[in-house]
């Protein structure tokens, strides 16, 4: 590859790229991630579905309490916080806006924190439990042909 290629640009959550974007307040930077950006001469686009839906950080932690991404996209699952309330809608417009930024900036790719209710790629918090799964984030731009990493696939 040239030094003058253009960067390919790629989602990436952006709690990953160390913005305290995370429920928490709280970032997840990840060098492996930063390495990965740079070898492979991509242009990260810094993205937050939650903030982007609005919701405040810090803000109360969500999790599915019954589906996955897919099915609260479909009007069948559950995304609630913490607290109970039901935060599917919120999580469908961050999706949504999400999708927006993707087409864009031109991202046939993103690059997700595993585990979010969001960004989630493998895997996805059902309750207090690890599952297999999607956010819904992901599960939006999987249907639009994105293709997708988590950081735990960079190990």
């Amino acid at each position: 590859m040239t030094g003058n290629a253009m960067p390919e640009p790629i989602l990436v959550s952006a709690c990953l790229l160390g913005l305290s974007t995370r429920y928490d307040g709280q970032s997840k930077r990840n060098d492996k991630v930063l390495e990965y950006l740079r070898r492979e001469n991509l242009q990260p686009i810094p993205i937050c579905p939650e903030q982007l839906a609005g919701l405040p950080t810090p803000r109360p932690k969500s999790f599915f309490a019954s589906g996955g991404g897919s099915d609260v996209l479909d009007g069948n699952g559950l995304l609630v916080q913490e607290n109970g309330t039901d935060v599917g809608e919120a999580f469908i417009r961050g999706a949504a806006e999400s999708l927006k930024l993707a087409q864009l900036a031109g991202c046939r790719r993103a690059l997700f924190k595993d585990g979010s209710p969001s960004c989630g790629v493998h895997r996805i918090y059902l309750g207090a439990e690890q599952v297999a799964g999607q956010g819904v984030t992901t599960a939006l731009l999987l249907r639009h042909g994105l293709q997708f990493i988590s950081e735990g696939d960079l190990l």
